[in-house]
């Protein structure tokens, strides 16, 4: 008699099956990466906001700035431009033309730095795809756009006289979400191209600053010469801050036939241009991967 234990097989069946892997470049997240997502968000709100001083306060107390010099130099004698006072005409637009400045300056480090100090990786490497990867940063753009654009709001509401109540929310929400995206979209594809900080620079001194100053922030367009206006009217930034102005004072100073939904038109296409461009430059991973 075999006093030995017994062992005993299991029938191959019994066993659970390995899991299987995906194969070299095939997603395990076949869904919305959520999570991630918002983890990239929130880290690149953080990154601005442990600054804060730098990336709100200074741009909305600058801008304030702005606002005193030229209501003290071009707004005296009950200076009025398309029926309101001048204070009340260039207020919107410079919170505006900070929005946008803001958006495009948070868009075009995010990436760039990460070329410099080598951290790239942090970007490219988690299981984000590209659409995914341009929602959290645009999002963290438009989020310090509209926290330098509350800021400026509120001081502006204590600035004695000037007006800045909207007449019309919605117009204010959508042509600040709109134009704060078109720069944020600007700012990506730039800190993709850039390779120092001197690169970012040059676009911000040749394209964002001439576009924001040479939008009717401090000027009605309906005063200039039909060329100018032509020339004015092809300026996305223009819509972006006509738009919103709109929303604090109920009137434009456009020639265009239905100047505010032209607007949003103009802007939603040239977010989705934009848009398209920023992803393909992200898919193929030019200047990014090795």
């Amino acid at each position: 008699m075999n006093d030995q234990p017994q062992i005993s097989h299991r029938d191959s069946g019994d066993f659970a099956v390995a899991p299987s892997f995906a194969e070299p470049g095939v997603p395990h997240i076949r869904t919305l990466n959520v999570p991630g997502m918002r983890a990239l968000y929130v880290k690149e709100v953080r990154r601005f906001f442990k600054v804060q001083l730098q990336t709100i306060w200074a741009p909305a107390v600058t801008t304030l700035l702005f606002l005193v010099i030229f209501t003290v130099a071009l707004g005296g004698a009950g200076r009025m431009v398309i029926g309101v006072p001048f204070a009340d005409f260039v207020a919107p637009g410079l919170i505006m033309m900070a929005m946008l400045q803001n958006s495009f300056a948070n868009s075009s480090f995010s990436l760039l730095v990460g070329k410099i100090q080598g951290t790239i990786v942090d970007y490219l490497m988690p299981p984000l795809a590209v659409g995914e990867l341009m929602v959290a940063l645009i999002g963290a753009a438009v989020t310090r756009a509209i926290l330098v654009g509350l800021a400026l709001w509120l001081a502006m509401l204590l600035w004695p006289g000037v007006h800045v109540m909207p007449d019309h929310l919605w117009a204010v929400a959508v042509f600040g979400v709109l134009g704060a995206a078109m720069l944020g979209f600007l700012g990506l594809m730039t800190s993709v191209w850039a390779e120092k900080f001197d690169h970012a620079a040059a676009v911000t001194n040749f394209v964002v600053t001439p576009l924001a100053l040479l939008s009717g922030t401090f000027y009605a367009i309906d005063r200039l010469a039909p060329a100018f206006q032509a020339v004015a009217h092809a300026n996305p930034v223009y819509h972006a801050i006509m738009g919103f102005r709109y929303g604090f004072i109920g009137t434009v100073d456009s020639t265009i036939a239905s100047p505010v939904a032209t607007a949003i038109l103009v802007l939603l296409g040239v977010n989705v241009a934009l848009g398209v461009l920023t992803y393909r430059l992200l898919a193929s991973g030019w200047k990014l991967k090795a």
